[in-house]
């Protein structure tokens, strides 16, 4: 166990802010130890003001608050603020430290097994997928291209097509009681389909997020990539961003996260990075990377005279209890099982 005294070394000034009036000092918050932070390690905070004594001191780590001794345990992982707020004589001066915190165990490496390989239509460029039963849904991406498909996937057969405006880049999409979200890239909207009709029947608007890239629900959540390592959690009513993990390793964090699926607690995520085929495995919770799925030679099942790009799309069959992969404009849909290496 590491203990890291925030008081002794290094320092920090927080702008300081009061509850009313205009009245503002400055107190700081000093850190023993400005390297890395890992689940494992033991905050002692110590606030000293400069030239006053207060009445009280509160903590908060991530929004939640701490004691003055506090363990770092399951946290949500990434850059968080820590905040120290002293009381004095009826008013509240507020200090800010970002920390980074990572994982204390480095990810387990996978492999996968190829079970079955179905045909796909070599002109979409795939931005999601997702089961619904026996039907596979699949969202396409490129502006006069993007598309929201019904597929019957043994097949390949496409059931029902219904085209975005051209002006519209689609991305992921996820599936959640009876409707069908979708994403766009920049336009800073999603829209929500009525699953049977492929009607839209409303939108949303993106906050906080920048951009729109991937979308997955564990039936009551939704998760919301943006193309960096931050996962958005929105509210399965109005949409809303509500909260956010980040994909973080026991070194770094992982950026590009971009389709997502959601299986028994954790996320399952593409990274856009071109001839790396891998699948992330992220807690859903604290954005702690368990593993990496390595998918080495898949892409070279796909018929190269297509000009396939990267790997993307990921579906969870509940049935088969199997993995569905393919990529953008890849002539392949491939079924797998993950399995450690």
């Amino acid at each position: 166990m590491v203990l890291l005294k925030l008081g002794l070394v290094s320092s920090l000034f927080g702008l300081i802010m009061t509850c009313s009036g205009n009245v503002k000092n400055e107190f700081k918050i000093d850190v023993s130890k400005s390297g890395r932070l890992s689940w494992g390690d033991s905050l002692q905070v110590n606030v000293k003001p400069k030239s006053f004594e207060f009445d009280s001191i509160t903590y908060e780590l991530a929004g939640k608050k701490i004691d003055a001794i506090h363990f770092l345990e399951d946290e949500p992982l990434g850059e968080q603020i820590l905040r120290a707020t002293a009381y004095i004589d009826g008013k509240n001066y507020i200090a800010d430290k970002k920390l980074r915190i990572f994982s204390n165990k480095s990810p387990e490496l996978f492999t996968y097994e190829l079970l079955n390989t179905f045909p796909h239509d070599e002109n979409a460029y795939t931005q999601g997928l997702e089961f619904d039963g026996e039907i596979l849904y699949e969202s396409t991406g490129l502006r006069g291209e993007s598309s929201l498909r019904k597929i019957d996937y043994k097949t390949g057969e496409i059931l029902e097509n219904i085209s975005l405006d051209k002006s519209y880049f689609g991305e992921g999409i996820t599936i959640i009681d009876d409707k069908i979200l979708q994403l766009t890239w920049t336009s800073d909207i999603g829209f929500v389909y009525d699953k049977e009709t492929l009607k839209v029947v409303k939108s949303f608007d993106y906050q906080e997020s920048k951009e729109g890239w991937g979308l997955c629900s564990d039936g009551e959540t939704i998760y919301k990539s943006d193309g960096t390592n931050q996962i958005w959690i929105l509210d399965s009513l109005t949409y809303e961003e509500i909260g956010r993990i980040q994909a973080t390793t026991n070194k770094s964090t992982v950026d590009k996260l971009n389709e997502l699926e959601y299986v028994d607690g954790y996320i399952y995520a593409n990274t856009y990075q071109q001839d790396k085929a891998v699948i992330v495995i992220i807690d859903s919770k604290s954005g702690m990377v368990r593993g990496v799925v390595d998918l080495v030679g898949l892409k070279d099942l796909v018929d190269q005279n297509a000009n396939p790009d990267v790997l993307n799309g990921i579906a969870y069959n509940d049935r088969t209890k199997t993995f569905f992969v393919t990529g953008k404009r890849w002539d392949k849909l491939f079924e797998i099982r993950i399995v450690r290496k």
